[in-house]
């Protein structure tokens, strides 16, 4: 199946810590999922670059430059009905940072956390998933 060029595209960033024991996590001020907890992200424009997205995403709400963090793609979820591409990424800090939060209060959670909990996390247990692939991304030696 081809992407649909007429479907919106949304970036998250999986950040996690230097010390890759915690995860970056915002709370989140609006719907959805007001109130719950989801990774740094948003809009990717049409026809834009999605890798410069993902670091601009990341910068505004975070603080976090292009020279602290290096970015993967870790996956996109295609969600036919609701017509949206969600391009998830994956990162590890080189060194410890101060963050700047912008709309959104962040928040550094360690990885003991039940991200599976829908009733703290956003994404419909998605979380839980996302978590568990990108703690993959980096245990093929990568780091």
């Amino acid at each position: 199946i081809r992407k649909n060029s007429n479907f919106k595209h949304y970036n998250c960033i999986v950040t996690f810590n230097k010390k890759r024991d915690k995860i970056l996590v915002c709370k989140r001020m609006k719907p959805p999922y007001e109130g719950g907890y989801n990774f740094a992200g948003g809009k990717v424009e049409p026809g834009g670059n999605s890798i410069h997205a993902a670091y601009r995403e990341l910068h505004e709400e975070t603080g976090i430059s292009r020279n602290q963090i290096t970015l993967f793609p870790l996956m996109d979820i295609t969600y036919y009905q609701r017509k949206f591409v969600l391009e998830l990424y994956v990162g590890q800090l080189q060194d410890e940072v101060e963050l700047i939060e912008e709309k959104n209060p962040l928040i550094w959670m360690p990885l003991t956390e039940d991200f599976a909990d829908s009733g703290k996390y956003a994404g419909d247990k998605n979380i839980a998933h996302i978590v568990t692939i990108a703690l993959q991304y980096f245990s093929g030696g990568e780091s």
